[in-house]
């Protein structure tokens, strides 16, 4: 980092400057305030430790705060806790051209978040349940790109006005404290003081916070008459039920104490009897309490948090209330509407004030002026029955949990879209959340369905895309009426992802097709190419889109005889920008091997390899020119359960479901002694195509240095191996000994058959294949794994087991 001017501090990208001065550090740990200006294009990161950290911040383990203004390419607002998001919303933008004020206080836990002078412009506030009262360093930080930071201040935490705390427009939420003595809803009313004042108020609200609220006498005008209250003391009162928080006199605690006492609110009271026996311990120090600087001290209590903090209804947090809220709604008590579900006959007694603290659209449907405005029964047509009634109890108790009833998760997706629309934010983020967590391969088609449709589901939709392109052939095979339900819009960013894995690049091209023509029956381009004369009628609006899906295959990939085949099929014939693809991508190749063809041995040694084999002077205009991933091959079909090929066998899942690669879909697990590269990739050994290289390097074990290959067959599933056959790679190396060994329990291993390095074992680029004899053959193992046996294997020479290919034969079971 460095200071631009003598006045601004500028933190580069990834860098962390930490505010180490005595004057630059909380005055009492656990509670301070940093105030600064920034101009940053985006991520303005702030960190709250316990001691200075490193400059390199985030390779620090020690607890912490961090608060991220304009995350996400200045788009997003979080809040970590020891590297963990607790808060990730759409919040404050940046501005990349002028410097703008914040300030970012830490108290006890709760932090607060301000736009210009500390204590005003409160944008949001957090409390942690459970607080690190430890922090006093604060470490100035950037993401990505440079931030600029002047005007620097720590202070002590400042004083917030509670009733001016703007979470309504950060959470998207309508919390109560906009009823707070409204009219809208009211069914209830407080005359006090001696000038009769009129105050209005919910009973439903007041009789889940109160516990004594029933007891008052009521008049006929379901009036609470209180004639020897001043207003502010109940003004007090109801400020702390609908806000959560309120700000008194300190003189003043005893008449709300008492006020309370009378409500049974007893939260209020203790926390006003705590205070007022402070108050009077400290008075006794001043010969007169009156008029002096204790007795006009402002002070501040809050609602006890024993669940969830809820900024909308922070009362609801407590258990308690939100038991009793529970009640009134299964018994129908204080009830002004029923809801009507059209579509089942389900009536649901309910109450306006709670449903239009949660939903701004219900809200307006109350108070428009149209019929539901003055109906008592409210009518939803089209709606989820399961997930309607699982929304409106969410309202009631603040927290939505999934029973263990196997049909739960279905309730997620249509709650999720209930939840959008009707604008319950707090439960559409819970159930993003929860599909995060269960999200599968079978089931990521049909959430990225929903999430791609909800603008404030983007990083569930993220996450979606980018599970969809680490199982591509996967998605594309199992759920194939799920995969076709996408938009086209998921579908680029699907094929444009950097985390895209594919067994070949014909398997993108069956699945645009298959996307494009959105018929049953059609799962690849073969299929297609059948039906290709009435291709443009068949696929409908979707033929719009499909030159775009088109130019993100990359079909210089594939090889040269598909491309021929592709080349005269019907599809090249009736698409006119395929054709020219394919095209090209003959060009490319033809290139590519007469460039090849004229090369010597000497020039061979010269290419660079991280190309695949190709000349690094061969243009490459377009991403469809690189290689993805993977572009390894699927195994192929044999004969399902016929006794033998037990990765064949293993792969279809005998017969319950369409051919699939093994790897792919988990029921075999392959792996190697070296980590996982482009030259390691496990489904390359088993695939059943020549792959010029999978090599296993070495790994350090018992003190020497030991290279394999291994076959995992599952649980349960074991295999009398009786024939098994290896590929070479092809390369000009050393020919190297090896040991074929099994295993039951992956420690004990057994000697199938031993290769040693002087005999002959296969030529490069051929099959070698050798039976198993002897009574060890018979033995059943679910492990088995090529292990490199050389005794050159070395710290200096680490040797590598070049391999393209295993078979293995036998009685599976």
């Amino acid at each position: 980092m460095r200071f631009f001017d003598n006045s601004v501090l500028v933190v580069p990208p990834f860098d962390c400057a930490w505010l180490s001065g005595e004057d630059l550090k909380f005055g009492k740990a656990g509670r301070g305030c940093v105030s600064f200006e920034a101009r940053a294009d985006n991520d303005v990161t702030v960190v709250f430790k316990e001691q200075a950290g490193c400059k390199h911040y985030r390779t620090d383990t020690e607890p912490n705060y961090t608060v991220i203004l304009g995350s996400h390419l200045n788009r997003r607002f979080k809040i970590e806790v020891n590297g963990q998001t607790v808060v990730d919303i759409a919040g404050i933008v940046l501005s990349p051209s002028v410097f703008e004020k914040y300030w970012i206080s830490i108290e006890d836990g709760m932090i607060t978040v301000g736009k210009g002078e500390p204590g005003r412009g409160v944008v949001y506030q957090w409390i942690d349940l459970q607080p690190n009262c430890k922090v006093q360093y604060v470490g100035l930080s950037s993401w990505d790109k440079h931030v600029g930071y002047r005007n620097i201040r720590v202070l002590p935490p400042p004083r917030c006005n509670a009733s001016a705390r703007p979470v309504v427009e950060v959470q998207g939420m309508y919390g109560v404290a906009e009823y707070l003595e409204n009219e809208e809803f009211a069914d209830i009313r407080f005359v006090v003081g001696k000038d009769e004042r009129i105050v209005p108020a919910h009973r439903v609200l007041l009789a889940a916070c109160c516990s004594r609220f029933l007891e008052m006498p009521l008049s006929a005008k379901n009036e609470i008459i209180l004639p020897s209250v001043d207003y502010p003391i109940l003004h007090a009162l109801l400020q702390y039920i609908y806000m959560g928080r309120v700000q008194v006199e300190s003189f003043q605690s005893l008449q709300v104490q008492n006020l309370a006492k009378v409500f049974g609110l007893q939260c209020l009271v203790s926390q006003c009897e705590q205070l007022n026996a402070t108050y009077t311990a400290a008075a006794d120090d001043y010969t007169a309490v009156e008029g002096s600087e204790l007795a006009s001290h402002i002070v501040e209590m809050a609602y006890p948090i024993d669940g969830q903090y809820l900024e909308m209804f922070p009362a609801l947090s407590c258990d308690i209330v939100a038991k009793r809220l529970s009640k009134f709604l299964a018994i129908g008590e204080y009830c002004d509407i029923v809801l009507f579900l059209d579509d089942c006959g389900v009536k649901i007694p309910a109450h306006r004030i709670i449903m239009s603290i949660w939903s701004r659209p219900i809200s307006k449907m109350f108070t428009n002026g149209m019929m539901e405005s003055s109906t008592r029964e409210i009518s939803f047509k089209d709606v989820h029955q399961e997930a309607f009634i699982a929304m409106v109890q969410f309202m009631y108790s603040g927290h939505f949990e999934l029973d263990q009833q196997d049909n739960a998760g279905s309730l997620l997706l249509p709650l999720l879209v209930l939840a959008d629309q009707f604008s319950v934010r707090l439960l559409q983020k819970e159930c993003s959340e929860q599909l995060h967590q269960c999200l599968t391969e079978d089931s990521v088609c049909a959430i990225l369905q929903v999430a791609a449709s909800i603008p404030a589901c983007e990083t569930l939709r993220e996450a979606c895309e980018e599970c969809c392109a680490k199982h591509f052939d996967y998605c594309i095979s199992a759920p194939a009426a799920q995969f076709r339900a996408l938009d086209n819009m998921c579908l680029m960013q699907i094929l444009q992802h950097p985390n895209l894995w594919v067994t070949s690049e014909e398997r993108v091209l069956d699945a645009v097709l298959m996307w494009a023509a959105d018929l049953e029956g059609i799962f690849g381009w073969e299929d297609a190419d059948m039906k290709a004369n009435g291709f443009d009628s068949f696929s409908g609006n979707r033929v719009q889109h499909l030159k775009d899906l088109l130019l993100l295959v990359r079909f210089p990939l594939m090889p040269m005889d598909l491309l021929h085949r592709l080349e005269g099929s019907s599809l090249s014939n009736h698409i006119p920008i395929m054709k020219e693809l394919v095209k090209e991508a003959l060009q490319y190749l033809r290139q590519d091997l007469t460039c090849s063809s004229e090369l010597s041995r000497e020039d061979t040694l010269s290419i660079d390899h991280t190309t695949q084999g190709r000349l690094v002077s061969l243009p490459r205009t377009s991403l469809r020119f690189s290689r993805r991933l993977s572009n390894l091959k699927e195994l192929f079909y044999m004969c399902d359960g016929d006794g033998n090929g037990v990765l064949q066998y293993s792969g279809t899942s005998y017969g319950q479901h369409p051919w699939m690669n093994p790897v792919l879909i988990k029921r075999i697990l392959v792996s190697s002694s070296s980590p996982f590269s482009r030259y390691t990739d496990p489904k390359a050994i088993v695939s059943g195509k020549y792959q010029c290289t999978s090599f296993a390097g070495p790994c350090m074990k018992d003190g020497r240095y030991w290279s394999w290959w291994k076959i995992d067959l599952g649980v349960g599933h074991q295999l009398m191996c009786n024939y098994y056959s290896v590929r070479q790679d092809g390369s000009t190396n050393f020919m190297r000994g090896w040991i074929f060994q099994g295993s039951v329990d992956e420690e004990q291993w057994t000697d199938l058959k031993v290769h040693r390095k002087d005999q002959t074992i296969c030529r490069p680029g051929q099959y070698a294949s050798w039976p198993v004899h002897g009574a060890k053959s018979l033995l059943p193992f679910r492990f088995f794994r090529i292990l490199l046996i050389d005794s050159t294997a070395c710290a200096s020479t680490p040797w590598n087991l070049s391999l393209c290919y295993i078979e293995l034969y036998g009685y599976f079971r």
